[in-house]
């Protein structure tokens, strides 16, 4: 019998993310802001927080959950990016600067710009003064409306990023009508990262196909390298039931995604796909300076 304290190293991301020092946290500022979970939400889901937080001098246009459910419920998670994208300004805009379009109209960058699927203008934002000292949104798209108005200062950290309530979603051109399904091969990924061992074993033992089933709606993988494996001290997992050895890979997996900047803000603890209504089969994030560890805070007993 060997006893093991299981400590899971993370060793793969789906999509390679630059983790740089900008000193905002998108995630972080509309958590203290209830009236925009879902909004911050879908910024997780759809990855843009982490393009949010490696850029500088930006600005985000947010709406409120009321809105964001009737403009993007049931829409693809490929296209809530794209219309989501066109909310995040490559400028610093408070309403200081607002102010001092003075009758006039700008247009400015937006994210969505930068993927390349933007067309006719529709990776841009007019921003113009109006009677009455209200400033309104639009698209850049050709014949497009002024259909949003500054609304609030919601936080703004000069000259880095600024959020912005709008009244209303800003409606790009052909933005909603675009679909695009992510094709992820989960083993292919796992074995070019170095991880064999572990794709074989979830291709085995069908732990896979939830694996497949789950990365639509986010999916997080702790996958130990084939190194990891080979370890001396390492029980022989050959030992394990096939119920035990398919609990142990579903632990390995979050049924969100979060990249290792979420990580190191995570709450404790974090719930992996093997945690049922019956045992909870969580996770604890133990973190140094950039370094985090993943520690399950019970001991496993091998056989």
């Amino acid at each position: 019998m060997a006893t093991l304290r299981l400590i899971i190293i993370l060793t793969l991301s789906f999509t390679a993310t630059v983790i740089s020092v900008t000193g905002h946290n998108i995630t972080e500022i509309l958590n203290e802001f209830p009236s925009y979970t879902l909004f911050n939400n879908y910024l997780t889901q759809t990855k843009l927080n982490d393009e949010i937080n490696r850029r500088e001098t930006l600005t985000v246009l947010v709406f409120n959950d009321t809105i964001v459910s009737e403009y993007l419920s049931g829409l693809d998670i490929s296209v809530v990016k794209n219309a989501l994208s066109v909310h995040v300004l490559l400028d610093y805009f408070d309403l200081p600067k607002l102010q001092t379009i003075g009758g006039g109209s700008v247009m400015t960058t937006t994210l969505f710009q930068t993927t390349g699927e933007a067309e006719n203008g529709a990776g841009f934002v007019n921003i113009t003064d109006l009677v009455a000292g209200k400033v309104g949104f639009g698209s850049g798209g050709s014949g497009s409306k002024l259909n949003a108005l500054f609304s609030r200062s919601v936080k703004q950290i000069p000259y880095n990023i600024s959020v912005i309530e709008i009244t209303s979603p800003i409606i790009a051109p052909g933005v909603l009508n675009r679909s695009q399904p992510l094709d992820v091969n989960i083993s292919s990924l796992l074995e070019k990262s170095g991880c064999k061992t572990f794709a074989k074993l979830i291709s085995d033992t069908g732990v896979l196909q939830i694996y497949e089933t789950t990365e639509p709606r986010g999916l997080t993988v702790f996958a130990p390298s084939d190194a990891a494996f080979n370890a001396a001290s390492l029980p022989d997992f050959k030992n394990l039931s096939n119920n035990d050895l398919i609990s142990l890979l579903l632990y390995h997996a979050l049924p969100v995604y979060v990249p290792k900047g979420s990580l190191l803000t995570v709450k404790n603890p974090i719930g992996t796909l093997a945690t049922n209504q019956v045992q909870k089969f969580d996770l604890t994030v133990r973190t140094n300076g950039d370094s985090v560890t993943l520690d399950s805070g019970v001991e496993m007993v091998c056989h």
